[in-house]
Order: structure tokens, then sequence, then C-alpha cells
């Protein structure tokens, strides 16, 4: 019941807020449905069902993290969302509050599904959900950033479902024709074909990576996430990423079954460090902060990606690194929001000041700089030393060296526009005359810094059992 229910309840509100007549009270959808969901999703958390096989929704652990990823994330950018439309009554926001919950509901049936296409149409779903999200603001730049969105995920779901089809074609000798579920996939194992194993996850790679935003494949990321408003930037930082990241997972599985892992994983290191040198070259001369924030999500899918190719505990530190990322883009995203607004401005040329003009907001915005960059005592912290450990246990010391070394200059980057942007005299005459802060829009950017600093200080054991299972089904191990 619980698994239809993450799906059915954000698709209901989504219909009704299409047809619902009042815009005033119209965002009131957002957090009634997300929080639905998230006491659904509670229940799955403490009580994961068991793996149904040959079940086209059934919810093993992998999917279990982004269910539970996602709608923690949507809760607190839809409570958010009610100050923030609010706050923008000049615009109609029907299709934003319909569009974010359509989002909510194609991202819980990419946790569910173990029908790779299924999956497929699924990620599609959220593709096109955000689109309107991104454009929500209406200016040439956010009509451009929204087609450049549209065109390079075009592209890499086209991509993805190339890769999808040779994983059929990869069980073609089967007795029982084409696969295209996981279990079946999972089942033949050794006796899928390699060449067309090895394509698929090539090409799964290049069109979910490039939904990721790994480099080089991250040119749409700074345009979107630089002209979405801050409650859609933290969907997609946060929501949207996690599903292309399970659809790269599944792929991987695949691999693993079919004793192909080895070949999988140099190209996973290779686009994890191709990603963190991007990320530093950029952040270290970049004068927009949201864009900043942008570049961040390209280091921090690098080094999903690099735990997962360096194997062992490094697999278990990108599944937590892929919590604590979530919880520290809500943050900075929502945060960044409330600056921008109260300056009407996003460069660091004109946004300086920050605490005296938006005091509570700049300072979680500088809490959640340094907590992104992985400073203690912090959760991210937790996840790249034990990335970093892994990678040295592995015997790969080149790559610990040059990801400590990358880790280095994105903190400089980061901290050093964080800085800019918060001290200072604020403009005598700032272009924009909004506050940008109340009791909402910085409640849950707060929560989301308690969390963040709660997991670095302690992590519960049953969220250790999560996390232990879902690097299982990998291949990977508990530290």
């Amino acid at each position: 019941m619980e698994l239809l229910g993450i799906i059915l309840v954000p698709l209901a509100a989504s219909l009704a807020a299409l047809a619902w007549p009042d815009a005033k009270s119209r965002p009131l959808l957002l957090p009634a449905a997300a929080g639905v969901h998230t006491l659904l999703t509670l229940r799955l958390v403490a009580a994961p069902p068991a793996a149904a096989y040959g079940a086209w929704l059934s919810l093993d652990a992998l999917g279990l993290l982004l269910l539970a990823v996602s709608s923690l994330v949507s809760l607190g950018c839809n409570i958010y969302g009610v100050a923030y439309l609010r706050g923008h009554s000049e615009r109609d926001n029907r299709f934003f509050v319909a569009c974010t919950l359509f989002m909510l509901s194609a991202s819980s049936v990419v946790a569910v599904t173990r029908h790779l296409g299924l999956m497929w149409v699924a990620m599609e779903a959220t593709t096109l959900a955000a689109a309107p999200l991104i454009h929500f603001q209406h200016s040439d730049r956010s009509l451009e950033a929204t087609w450049k969105y549209l065109i390079m995920g075009g592209i890499g779901i086209g991509l993805a479902l190339l890769g999808t089809y040779f994983l059929a074609l990869a069980g073609a000798g089967n007795p029982e024709g084409y696969a295209l579920h996981l279990d079946d996939l999972l089942a033949l194992g050794p006796r899928l074909s390699v060449p067309w194993v090895k394509g698929a996850f090539v090409f799964i790679l290049v069109g979910y990576g490039l939904k990721m935003g790994l480099s080089p494949l991250h040119s749409w990321k700074p345009d979107a996430y630089g002209e979405a408003p801050g409650m859609a930037g933290a969907a997609l930082s946060a929501i949207l990423t996690g599903c292309s990241f399970l659809g790269l997972l599944r792929a991987y599985q695949v691999c693993l079954a079919a004793g192909q892992v080895e070949f999988v994983r140099d190209l996973l290191v290779f686009m994890g460090l191709l990603s963190l040198l991007t990320a530093a070259l950029f952040m270290l001369s970049q004068k927009d902060f949201k864009r900043l924030l942008a570049y961040s999500s390209v280091e921090h899918m690098g080094l999903l990606v690099l735990g997962l190719g360096i194997g062992g505990t490094g697999i278990f530190a990108a599944l937590l690194h892929f919590v604590n990322n979530g919880l520290g883009k809500g943050l900075l995203f929502l945060t960044a929001g409330n600056i921008h607004r109260a300056y009407g401005d996003k460069t660091l040329n004109h946004v300086h000041g920050a605490l005296r003009r938006v005091p509570v907001s700049a300072t979680l915005f500088l809490v959640g700089a340094f907590a992104i960059t992985g400073s203690p005592p912090f959760g991210l912290f937790i996840s790249e030393f034990l990335l970093l450990t892994s990678a040295a246990g592995a015997g790969r010391w080149a790559v610990a060296l040059s990801v400590a070394g990358l880790l280095g200059v994105i903190f400089i980057g980061m901290a050093g526009a964080a800085l800019s942007v918060a001290q200072g005299e604020p403009p005598a005459k700032p272009l924009c005359q909004e506050q940008g802060e109340s009791l909402l829009t910085t409640m849950v950017p707060a929560a989301f810094a308690v969390a963040l600093l709660a997991l670095g200080l302690y992590i519960p054991p049953w969220l250790m059992d999560r996390l232990g299972a879902a690097a299982a089904l990998l291949g990977g191990t508990r530290p």
C-alpha cells in the first residue's frame, strides 16, 4: 500500500493543483502532499518491505535510499515554497505547484520500480516536470537556461534509452527472450553478452551522467541552477540528480552480475576526477554565487561516481555522501535564494554585507558553504574522509592525493565566495527592496543544517544498516 501511496498521493495533488481555483491557497498543497509522502516513506524506512521477485514495483535498499532523500528534501522545499510563492503572487503558480508535485511522484516511481524501461519513462517525466520550474522567473535568461536544459536532457535521456536497449540485447540468449526487468538481468548474470553489457554501461554512463552533470557533460547545469528559484535548484540538485545516479547504479548492478565490474570502475574513477578538476577550476573564478553552487554539484556528483569506482568501502562512502549532499544542497540553495531576493542580484560584485541585510540566511549560507566543502564537524567531512581512506586502502594513492588536492582548491573557491557574500557593508541602494527572509524561509534550511551537523557527530545504527544493505547490492562493504 505504501508503494502505491508514495506515487499516487503527490500525483493526485499535482492534478488537484491544476484545477485549484485560488492561487493564494494553492501552494498549501505542496507541504500537505509532501508531508503525507514523508510519513509513508518513514514507514518504509522503519520496516523495509521484502523485495518481491519479478514485481514491477518493489523496493530494495538502493531505491529506499533515493526515496528517503527525495522525500525529506521535497518536504523541506515544499514548506519553504509556501512562503516563496506567496511572495511572488504576481506570477501564476498553477504549473509551478503541479510540476513540483509531479516531479516527486515521478521520482518515487524511479525509486520503487524494478523494470528498467519504466525507470527510463519516469526519469524522462522528472526531466519534463523540472522545465517549468527553471522558467518560473519568465526572463530571457531563464528561457535560455530552460531550453538548454531540455536539449541537453533530451540528449542524455536518449543515450540512456539506447543503453537500456543494449541491456535488453545482452540477455537475448535467454530462452524466455529479451529482458528489461532488473531481477531477470541479475539472474542471467554471467550468461549476459559481454560486448552488449559493456556498450550498455558506456551509453548509460554518458546518458545518465549528463543528467547528473558529470564533467564534461555539465554545460546545462550552471545556467539551469543559476536561473531556477532556490527551491527548484535544491530539487534539481538533490532529487533529479539522485534519480540519474540510481539509474547508473542499476547498470552497475548488472555489470557486477555479469562479471564486468573491473571494466566500469576505471571509467567511473576517470569521470569522477575530471568532474572534481572542472569544479575546482571554475569555482576559483566564479562571480555568480548561484552558478557557484552548480559547480559544487558537479564536484559532488564526481565524488559519488568516484566512490563507486573505488569499490569496497568506497561504495558505502558514496552512498553516505549522497545523503549528506542532498541535505547540504537543500541548505545552500534555499539560503542562496533568500539572499538573491534580498539584493535582486547574485553576483559577488553587488552582493556583500549579507550578514547585516539578511543575518539568518547569511549565517546559514556560511554554515552550508563550509559544510558542503567537507569541513568538520559536518556529515560531508565523514563521507569525504571515508572516501579518501577507501582510495588509500585500495592502493589508489594517486587518486587519494589528487582528490585531497582538488578538494582543497574547491574549499578555497567556495569559502572565498561565501565570505565575500556575507561580510562587508551592504549596498546603500540594493536593486531589490524585498526583505528576502522570513520564519518559513529560514526554518527549513536551519533544519537541514542541524541534520548535517547531527550526521557529522553521530550516524545512527539504523542508517548504517540501510547504507550497508545498499552497498552490499553493489558489492561494497561497511567500514
